[in-house]
């Protein structure tokens, strides 16, 4: 069985070690690297490849979300999993619109953290919905209210080019529904569910399914 590669980048040396012994432990899991800044973790996923990153914010020099988005710049990038010990971090949110698959507080219970890393690595989304609204309404508050609404419009316009079968595909995948559910919910096949989401990702020009929950989000603001 082919070992999901992870690098940690995180400050905190203790940090590192736990997660490390966590990931470890697993058998499906392995630790490739370490880095302690983003500087150190561009170079470290440069120079090893993972699978995933497990990537902290909040770092002396070059920050999480400056890694993330130069990272994710790259053709054939890692899946990327922020981790914070704030639930109501602007930056999250910054890396989440950049492209990172979810968030994982520090203080989540190693299971929950293992499950995160193992869905982000299959390309599927490691958020809450109630986290997401949490993460937004903590962003959005300290902008004007002209600043939300040119926000609001642009993602508006955006969703307005879709198709009124892709916008109820959007918005049910703001929700968190799988695509099971999706289908369920609008009787469409699993396969037409797929398909939509493929248009969604070339029409809003987004990478992945949290973005587009974001996009329908700003919307609503």
């Amino acid at each position: 069985m082919d070992r999901v590669r992870v690098v940690i980048v995180d400050d905190d040396q203790l940090v590192r070690m736990s997660l490390r012994l966590m990931l470890d432990g697993e058998a499906d899991l392995e630790v490739a690297g370490e880095a302690a800044d983003g500087d150190a973790a561009i170079a470290e996923v440069r120079r090893l490849r993972p699978d995933v990153v497990l990537m902290d914010v909040r770092m002396p020099g070059r920050d999480g979300l400056s890694a993330t988005e130069a990272i994710l710049s790259w053709p054939d990038p890692p899946r990327i999993l922020v981790l914070t010990t704030f639930d109501s971090d602007e930056m999250v949110l910054g890396a989440l619109r950049a492209g990172a698959l979810g968030f994982v507080l520090k203080d989540t219970p190693p299971p929950d953290i293992l499950a995160a890393v193992r869905a982000v690595a299959d390309g599927n989304p490691a958020l809450s919905p109630a986290a997401t609204s949490r993460l937004i309404t903590a962003a959005m508050g300290p902008q004007s209210s002209e600043t939300r609404r040119a926000a609001r419009e642009a993602a508006q316009a955006r969703l307005a080019a879709l198709t009124e079968r892709e916008r109820d595909t959007a918005r049910a995948i703001a929700e968190g529904l799988s695509n099971a559910e999706v289908g369920a919910r609008l009787h469409i096949s699993v396969a037409t569910v797929k398909a939509h989401t493929s248009s969604l990702f070339a029409k809003l020009g987004v990478v992945n399914r949290v973005q587009i929950a974001l996009v329908v989000r700003d919307s609503e603001e």
